[in-house]
């Protein structure tokens, strides 16, 4: 996949996080192939949100998609499990 764009990691409060906070930074991701492909809004927690990525580099992502119901709507949140930079 091809960084789009990455946000500024910034800290969360959590219950499930060990000391009570989790780091967490938003991306974008591209899928590869054409200038109109997929792109996905990509949440990256805990150590992998230390990683800083650049728009235009390429990246292999292993993505979590996961729905939840609230309030008779549907959301959907889609994870990065894992980021590995691609040398090109």
């Amino acid at each position: 996949m091809k960084v789009v764009s990455c946000g500024e990691m910034f800290t969360v409060r959590s219950e499930k996080a060990e000391g009570g906070s989790l780091n967490k930074r938003n991306l974008v991701l591209q899928e590869i192939g054409g200038k109109y492909e997929n792109q996905y809004a990509v949440t990256a927690l805990g150590n992998l949100a230390q990683s800083v990525f650049y728009p235009g580099e390429y990246v292999w992502a292993a993505l979590r998609f996961q729905t939840r119901e609230y309030n008779g709507q549907v959301f959907q949140d889609i994870t990065a499990t894992d980021l590995i930079k691609v040398i090109n």
